[in-house]
């Protein structure tokens, strides 16, 4: 089992996976969420986290695809006597901090563990979905593996802790908004309803992910930031929810130097994620916000 559990950053693919299309995922070792006991049994009942695991831990009881996977003995003996998970990731900001509690309860307790990513993945999102009403399992996945990821219909594969280059830097654009995920996907699955808006943004996005995707592992530096520039307009066209309006001008701007944004997570708030290859430069641009950089 392990120690602690990380929190992950999307860096594309957040909707586009949704098509079972390609994403890109890397842990955020910044925050991290782990198991603890209360040195008080009195504080036990007191303590937000312990109380909502039990109601997580009876959702997944009655859940008829979820119910025999768990050692619910012990889930609940461990939960009456004070468990909790200790946790600074972040609520509402895209970083995973519902993934990082799914992947904590799999993998203290479930009964028989499995080694093939996509079916952890698939019941990642069942477990996940009793947060955000549908989740396509990524958040959680990232938060158990803790290792860089890219993951397409075929199959997940890890990447090396090093595979970002110091040539492309990203930085974490504070919103100051808590975002609320559920009513944003289920806009965007309204939307992808309409036969329209679906092969448009087939057409039109996706494949713009994938060259993101595919130009920022080989470090194209030219060709990622012209497919970054694309991607903004798209999220503009196909996800403007998802963009909060204090972002909006960093999205619709052009610059005189190699730099650009994208929603994180479901968008909506938390942070907005920016790529640049002149850390000075950005770092004035971005002056009046809140910024971490990875």
């Amino acid at each position: 089992m392990r120690d602690r559990y990380y929190s992950k950053v999307i860096l594309f693919g957040e909707y586009s996976m949704i098509f079972d299309a390609t994403a890109l995922v890397i842990p955020l070792k910044r925050f991290s969420a782990q198991w603890q006991f209360p040195q008080s049994r009195n504080l036990a009942s007191s303590l937000p986290s312990n109380q909502s695991l039990k109601q997580f831990c009876k959702y997944l009881s009655e859940n008829q695809e979820l119910s025999n996977l768990f050692d619910f003995q012990s889930f609940d003996k461990d939960l009456n006597g004070g468990l909790f998970l200790a946790s600074n990731v972040p609520s509402g900001y895209g970083l995973g901090s519902s993934g990082a509690l799914v992947a904590a309860v799999y993998d203290r307790y479930a009964i028989q563990k499995t080694e093939d990513y996509l079916q952890l993945k698939t019941c990642f999102g069942q477990m996940e979905s009793y947060f955000h009403g549908s989740s396509s399992g990524i958040d959680p996945l990232q938060c158990y593996l803790g290792q860089p990821f890219r993951i397409t219909p075929k199959g997940v594969q890890i990447l090396s802790d090093e595979f970002l280059k110091k040539d492309i830097r990203i930085c974490l654009i504070d919103t100051k908004i808590k975002s609320n995920t559920k009513p944003l996907v289920e806009h965007f699955k309204a939307q992808r309803e309409t036969p329209e808006f679906l092969s448009r943004f087939q057409a039109a996005y996706s494949p713009n992910i994938k060259t993101c995707i595919e130009t920022m592992i080989s470090c194209d530096k030219d060709l990622f930031f012209k497919s970054l520039k694309q991607l903004a307009k798209g999220q503009l066209q196909f996800l403007r929810p998802m963009i909060t309006d204090n972002t909006l001008d960093l999205f619709t701007s052009d610059y005189d130097f190699n730099f650009g944004v994208k929603i994180s997570g479901s968008g909506g708030g938390g942070y907005v994620l920016g790529f640049t290859d002149e850390v000075d430069a950005t770092s004035n641009l971005l002056r009046d916000f809140e910024v971490v950089w990875l």
